[in-house]
């Protein structure tokens, strides 16, 4: 059994593919193949259950990859750890969150942390939910991820940073583009435009809307906030979202954030796997983000 074999396994079973893994790993499928074979033969159980259309990680095929994410994970970041130290501030920091958070809470940021550490780098990779950026955080892949805070989780610590409250995204033209307030019981009969059906923030707002006795029906799907509000200002729809300060002000003289009141706010943040495990440059980065972010607490 060596490390390579376990470091596949874990590829194969979050792939659910030979041949996904052998892409994504750059080798042969037939390697891919004998290094499961290898783990198979020395523990004399089935890891994988074979389909036509892929592979299913067999009950202990499960066991062994979640221990094995767990505990590369770990190894990876003790080895960047020590890189790092080696280096100086020379070391890198490992960021995953959505498509548009550098937009809206990490410009200023990331100015500032370069000025500080211009000999630093800073590694973005967009996730499309909560849940991508705790994967890419069990697996090693990233040190810190900024997400909508949801439930604990026992694989990660939740950091908050910024709540931001829940607004009505209209056209100017539209009849409630007059209102200064909304309440729940407003958007009784709205159809609305909403990020996907397994995104935290989606089911946080269903959540707090069925609270007030609002069934909300979302018949457009889009991936981000920034492109819920576009389609709400273009007049395509209402959009509930965060308040988010870039579209606010005369460079958006067609649309209309009507605040609701009455929702709680949406809380975003830091994820990690351990705060106190942070290398000292990722945490001086977490560290900046907070402390722009900081004003815009209500």
């Amino acid at each position: 059994m060596t490390l390579d074999d376990l470091r596949i396994l874990t590829v194969v079973c979050r792939t659910g593919s030979l041949s996904a893994a052998a892409r994504e790993l750059s080798c042969t499928q037939s390697a891919v193949s004998q290094h499961v074979k290898r783990l198979e033969r020395e523990l004399g159980l089935s890891l994988l259950e074979r389909h036509t259309r892929g592979v299913v990680p067999t009950p202990a095929g499960r066991t062994l990859s979640a221990a094995v994410t767990a505990g590369l994970g770990c190894i990876d970041h003790a080895l960047r750890q020590l890189e790092e130290a080696a280096r100086g501030e020379r070391g890198s920091v490992r960021i995953t969150t959505g498509a548009t958070t550098v937009r809206h809470f990490m410009a200023a940021a990331v100015v500032d942390f370069r000025r500080r550490f211009p000999l630093a780098s800073l590694e973005f990779q967009t996730e499309t939910s909560s849940r991508g950026c705790f994967d890419a955080l069990a697996a090693g892949g990233v040190d810190l991820a900024w997400i909508t805070l949801g439930p604990a989780s026992p694989a990660a610590e939740q950091h908050p940073v910024v709540e931001l409250p829940w607004s009505l995204a209209v056209s100017a033209s539209d009849p409630l583009a007059a209102r200064a307030v909304l309440a729940p019981v407003d958007l009784l009969d709205a159809r609305l435009i909403g990020l996907p059906r397994n995104s935290t923030s989606r089911l946080q707002l269903a959540d707090w809307l069925a609270d007030s006795g609002i069934q909300p029906v979302f018949d457009t799907s889009v991936a981000d906030w920034d492109t819920a509000i576009l389609l709400a200002e273009l007049g395509l729809g209402h959009a509930v979202v965060p308040t988010l300060p870039a579209w606010s002000g005369p460079g958006h003289p067609n649309l209309r954030l009507i605040p609701i009141p009455a929702l709680p706010a949406l809380t975003a943040g830091w994820a990690v796997r351990r705060w106190d495990a942070l290398s000292p440059l990722a945490r001086a980065f977490a560290e900046t983000v907070t402390r722009h972010c900081g004003p815009r607490n209500p």
